[in-house]
């Protein structure tokens, strides 16, 4: 073939003009190169496939690269001499390694199949989130997909979190990321002179492999495992929150004005004289949102007013990218790590007492019965009154005399017209068929070692409930001017139950007589009319519990496809946007369409999983806290008695969740009254093969402390009646013994 018929051939690449426009010296598209792979049929060097696409000496690390790119992403695979494969033509699957504590692992394929087992011996070749190759190679002994690891596509560890040991000279680190089941080696000259027990921050230097462990080296020393706030510190690593803003971010932090200036003011309305107020928990220091309510006519306007973070974070500047990271604020026990510098989430962006600041405001007006008649939004400069806490205002909704009252006498009218609004509101959501499950939240206390001192459950008043429907409304508005502007963006959604999960429930309701109506696609109105039915029962806790667990969880997406519990069509995040990045989207695009134009900040769908990714990341590292605080505080009392309600019932035992001092633990299956159980998934219950005897989600049962371990967070208790009947048959079989010739 000549040269020119080789050019030519380059030339037919469909995708050259894309890639003039990117490149300055185009290379072959990726589309075109797996083209002509799949042409050859065979595997192909990687110098025979310079010259099929006249990769000249200039090119070829380039060209080398762009192979590279493609390898991570699973589109072409190096076989043993090194030649290019195709992955379609071979019977390789691409995915994630997802470790498990006991050392073992599963592959979750990114083409959405069932998932595959890797044993202990594969797992030794990767690390918990690497992507890989595998090959499927049969079924385990219980009848699951088994697959080999071939290739390592991506390293997903480069640090870690993990504690110090030394053991006969040999210094490895633990990870803190239980998934993660292999020791890291440490050589004593990358140690730092760090102690034995001690948490250190590692760096990877090798992977492992299936002839290695990893070799790491220690770059930071956190200190003793047990030191105040030490938990925090360990779960900002081991979940890789960002928690130091950038130097670029700093810098652009110090040029914003102590308050906000009077140029500022130009297009927006002035606000200031409306008795916009703040209500939140008393621990609360970034004040999102202002309400206000009046009367037109016979019907109520309602005034949202919510910080104007867009107008000071502009897009792709450095304040921006460190929000996009963090994606939201995560709030620790004694500890916040905002998504926006101070100087804007407690100073210029915070609607805090008096002070001038610049917000944008959702009007919205409503019929008495709580139907919402029509909205407007736009910018405006506001004043908040007061800061009010959910604590005295239910006290002066409750009693119009009361010391909150007269302290607040000139507010307390507009208090009562928003309380009459939420009344109204609260028959809409009841006609709407909203999901309503009744959850307790609690509220840790503190020593001034850091340690707890008590846990106390947070008392949810009308307060509460109030803003919450405030701004429900507020959201709901504004993804239904979004979608009526045809502009796109991030919605909350909330997807229908699985019909597996319908029909697991409806299983299980069936056994108390109890029926889920909808027929084959239950809406969020039939789950609120069952919840009403049981919610004076007295197993109601057991089967609210039941029914909660039979729900997606709600996510971010440009696809609108609804709010199941709520029981919205079209629903968003506009009212949180000093904590939450997509509610930041979500006000640009606003903006965007009152200006006449569309907002498109890049590819929506990866902006949705990403804000889903840091909200969950954010509860894991929040729910990790909170453990090892819980066990902490648990580590003095073992021997003690407490009552307690049956949370969960697993394959491996019970766990239960304690009255008094809100901490669960887990009763081993092997620890219940001698007997063979067998787990029951529908009904929640393990059950006695001989004895008949019965535990289920919701019993109540009298446990003992037994075990605290603060490494792994868990605590391990025991049955009081079991441990009592155990130790009766020991005694009467020591007698028999005894009496025996």
């Amino acid at each position: 073939m000549s040269n020119n018929k080789k050019q030519k051939l380059r030339d037919l690449d469909p995708f050259l003009q894309r890639e003039k426009e990117r490149y300055p010296q185009p290379l072959p598209s990726r589309e075109y190169i797996l083209q002509i792979l799949k042409q050859q049929g065979i595997p192909v060097a990687e110098q025979t496939l310079y010259k099929l696409l006249s990769i000249t000496k200039k090119e070829q690390a380039l060209f080398s690269r762009r192979l590279a790119a493609m390898m991570r992403e699973g589109q072409i695979f190096r076989n043993r001499k090194d030649d290019i494969c195709v992955m379609e033509k071979l019977d390789l699957i691409k995915g994630r390694v997802q470790g498990h504590p006991d050392g073992f692992g599963f592959l979750i394929p990114d083409d959405g199949s069932s998932d595959l087992y890797l044993s202990a011996k594969e797992m030794h070749k990767a690390l918990h989130g690497d992507r890989v190759l595998v090959r499927e190679i049969g079924l385990d002994r219980r009848g699951r997909r088994e697959a080999a690891i071939v290739e390592i596509l991506e390293s997903a560890n480069t640090k870690l979190v993990g504690r110090l040991h030394i053991d006969h000279g040999i210094l490895f680190v633990v990870a803190e990321n239980k998934r993660i089941s292999q020791d890291i080696l440490i050589a004593k000259e990358h140690s730092l002179k760090a102690k034995a027990g001690q948490v250190v921050m590692v760096e990877i230097i090798q992977q492992p492999n299936k002839h290695a462990q990893p070799i790491g080296k220690i770059v930071e020393i956190l200190g003793n495992y047990t030191a105040p706030g030490m938990e925090i510190e360990i779960a900002l690593r081991k979940h890789d929150l960002p928690y130091e803003f950038s130097p670029e971010t700093g810098k652009l932090s110090a040029k914003f004005p102590k308050n906000v200036l009077k140029k500022e003011w130009s297009g927006r309305r002035d606000l200031c004289q409306l008795p916009l107020v703040t209500i939140d928990g008393e621990t609360a220091k970034d004040f999102d949102d202002a309400v206000y309510c009046e009367k037109d006519g016979k019907d109520y306007r309602l005034f949202v007013a919510i910080a104007d973070v867009s107008h000071y974070v502009k897009p792709r500047d450095a304040i921006d990218q460190e929000a996009y990271t963090r994606g939201n604020s995560v709030y620790f026990p004694r500890r916040v790590i905002p998504m926006l510098p101070e100087v804007l989430s407690n100073g210029l962006c915070s609607l805090n007492p008096n002070q001038k600041r610049l917000c944008m405001v959702c009007e919205i007006r409503f019929k008495t019965s709580g139907e919402i008649i029509d909205y407007t939004f736009y910018p405006a400069v506001m004043r908040s009154h007061a800061r009010l806490t959910y604590t005295r205002v239910a006290a002066m909704l409750a009693n119009n005399s009361s010391q909150e009252a007269e302290e607040y006498a000139e507010l307390l009218p507009h208090l009562q017209l928003l309380d009459k609004l939420f009344k109204a509101l609260l028959k809409a959501r009841k006609k709407r068929g909203a999901i309503d499950f009744e959850t307790t939240e609690t509220q840790m206390f503190f020593n001034d070692q850091g340690k707890i001192e008590k846990i106390v459950p947070v008392q949810r008043n009308d307060a509460h409930r109030l803003i919450e429907e405030c701004m429900l409304a507020a959201n709901v508005c504004a993804a239904d001017f979004l979608q009526k502007n045809g502009q796109t963006t991030l919605y909350r959604i909330h997807e229908s139950p699985v019909p597996e999960k319908i029909e697991t429930l409806r299983n299980f309701l069936k056994e108390f007589g109890i029926p889920l109506g909808g027929k084959n696609k239950p809406s969020a109105k039939d789950y609120a009319q069952t919840l009403l039915k049981i919610q004076d029962r007295p197993d109601a806790q057991l089967l609210q519990t039941v029914m909660l667990r039979s729900l997606r969880q709600a996510i971010y997406s440009p696809d609108l496809t609804g709010h199941f519990g709520l029981a919205y069509d079209a629903y968003t995040h506009f009212t949180s946007p000093i904590r939450r990045y997509p509610d930041l989207l979500v006000h640009r695009a606003i903006k965007a369409v009152l200006n006449g134009e569309i907002y498109q900040p890049g590819d929506w769908n990866m902006l949705g999983q990403h804000c889903s990714m840091t909200e969950r990341r954010a509860d894991d590292a929040t729910r990790d806290v909170e453990a090892w605080l819980k066990c902490f505080y648990m580590q003095d009392k073992i021997g003690e008695c407490f009552d307690g309600v049956i949370s969960s019932v697993t394959g491996f035992g019970l766990f239960v969740a304690l009255d008094e001092v809100y901490v669960e633990g887990l009763v081993h299956i092997s620890d219940l009254p001698s007997d063979y159980f067998h787990f029951d998934a529908i009904k929640h219950m393990l059950l006695g093969e001989r004895s008949g005897k019965q535990f289920r989600l919701g019993d109540r049962v009298r446990v003992q402390v037994v075990r605290v371990d603060l490494e792994t967070s868990k605590i391990d208790f025991v049955l009081i009646e079991a441990e009592k009947k155990q130790k009766r048959s020991q005694a009467k079989e020591r007698v028999k013994k005894k009496k025996a010739p």
